[in-house]
């Protein structure tokens, strides 16, 4: 598989300022999903009246599936990319360009979030050695996070010959 991945050293492009990228990205993107935490959890405050508190009793399941809901809606999709990726020009690709498989969506931000809890500093520095700039959950998924714009073009020329 890590044969269809580029080269930093031929397509240098791709992987320039990602690491800084992928950290504005996560800021962007943790700013939404506070802005969505809030907004489920003003939602069972007031559902929470007329339930008699089961509301209230749900709102870590509902803030839990909300989340998953956008990753699932952003990775899953066409773009590859959560908001805060698109707003930085990357992009999340396994092979060749292929959309991103249902199970990899769900597994890329669940082992993300586990390493950033408990190994962040590690999961940076690992990116900082790997000649992809891959985190410890790219590695283990196989995927790779490359800035959007040049990798169409990467992959046009990869195509076309």
């Amino acid at each position: 598989m890590t044969y269809h991945l580029p080269d930093p050293k031929t397509a240098p492009e791709l992987f320039d300022g990602v690491l800084t990228r992928r950290v504005l990205a996560y800021l962007i993107d943790l700013a939404i999903l506070l802005v969505i935490g809030a907004v489920v959890g003003l939602v069972s405050l007031i559902a929470g009246i007329p339930t008699l508190g089961l509301a209230w009793f749900l709102s870590p399941i509902s803030m839990a599936v909300a989340v998953v809901i956008y990753y699932a809606a952003t990775l899953g999709s066409q773009r590859r990319a959560t908001i805060g990726m698109a707003m930085m020009d990357l992009v999340l690709t396994p092979t060749r360009g292929l959309p991103l498989e249902g199970w990899r969506a769900f597994a890329h931000p669940l082992l993300f979030w586990i390493t950033c809890w408990f190994l962040a500093p590690f999961s940076l520095l690992v990116a900082l050695f790997t000649p992809r700039r891959q985190m410890i959950h790219d590695l283990v998924l196989g995927t790779l996070m490359v800035r959007r714009s040049p990798m169409e073009r990467h992959w046009a020329r990869y195509q076309a010959a």
